[in-house]
């Protein structure tokens, strides 16, 4: 028995004894802590005192690469303390080498999903009144370009390209940002701007507008979105963020790039992914064409 593996036993003694844990959660201490004495053994590291801030960084680096989640790179850091403090309240050490690094922080929850079916099933649907051909139109273009709701919203008429089957975005931070557009989008965004002067106000510059002749609210593309999801029998409230995630989803399904897709999405991080991989729109454009579900055209086309 090594000296690391020896301090590991008195300090499930402790949990058993003293805070008296149950034998799932002393495991679950042991798991983490036998995980960090094998990398220790492994660089010739004996005592608990020697380890540094260093180590246990590197450690959790490669906790990380090996696929650990952020909340599981978090338990097992608190189990470090935990037994650090242990060692400090004997005498066993000077300081805890954990104290001050810090686990990554755990992502927010991707929303549910919304499977190719149940997007057909929404958008299958025929549209008969204006503002349900506006609704339809707002809803292809989303789940087409991947667009956030302030960016929907914020399309201007003359933000569309309809013979380039392209679209101006002007996403987070203002920063502005060219997509594509597929067939079926760019098909229902034409039916709706045929009726668009029935609604719009002369100087209204806004490609989606309320019955009211203005630029259509954010709120007001919720509540339709929810009425359509509705009708078309989806089994749970559609969020806008929903579809965007859905053309995520199904673009990285089908194509794998996931360079491209964050370049589609106008996600921040792209900025950092460019240093290393420069991509041109030709390249995302054909990845597009390729692998979006309703951007593949007809065989009768």
């Amino acid at each position: 028995m090594t000296a690391l593996t020896a301090d590991l036993d008195s300090f499930d003694r402790v949990l058993r004894d003293e805070r008296q844990l149950s034998a799932h959660t002393r495991a679950a201490y042991r798991r983490d802590l036998d995980r960090l004495r094998e990398y220790l053994e492994a660089r010739g590291i004996g005592d608990w005192a020697a380890v540094g801030v260093a180590d246990i960084r590197q450690w959790m680096a490669g906790e990380h690469r090996r696929g650990l989640s952020p909340s599981s790179l978090q338990r097992a850091l608190s189990s470090v303390r935990s037994f650090y403090a242990h060692l400090l309240r004997h005498g066993r050490c000077g300081a805890d080498p954990a104290a001050d690094v810090r686990a990554p922080k755990r992502g927010r929850p991707l929303p549910k999903g919304v499977d190719v079916d149940e997007v057909s099933s929404l958008l299958d649907r025929p549209a008969e009144t204006t503002l349900e051909v506006r609704d339809l139109a707002l809803m292809e273009l989303i789940y087409s370009s991947g667009l956030r709701l302030a960016e929907a919203v914020s399309v201007n008429l003359a933000d569309f390209w309809p013979g380039d089957g392209m679209l101006r975005v002007t996403g987070k931070g203002a920063k502005v940002r060219e997509v594509p557009v597929g067939r079926a989008a760019a098909q229902a965004v034409r039916r709706w701007i045929k009726l668009r002067g029935e609604l719009a106000a002369p100087d209204e510059p806004a490609l989606f507008v309320s019955s009211r002749g203005g630029r259509l609210s954010p709120r007001s593309v919720q509540t339709r979105l929810a009425q359509a999801a509705q009708k078309a029998g989806l089994p749970s409230r559609l969020h806008p963020h929903r579809l965007r995630h859905a053309f995520a989803t199904h673009m990285l399904e089908s194509s794998g790039d996931l360079r491209a897709v964050q370049e589609l999405l106008g996600h921040a991080s792209i900025s950092t992914t460019q240093v290393y991989t420069h991509l041109d729109f030709q390249h995302l454009a054909e990845v597009y064409d390729k692998a979006h579900p309703r951007a593949r055209k007809r065989d009768d086309d």
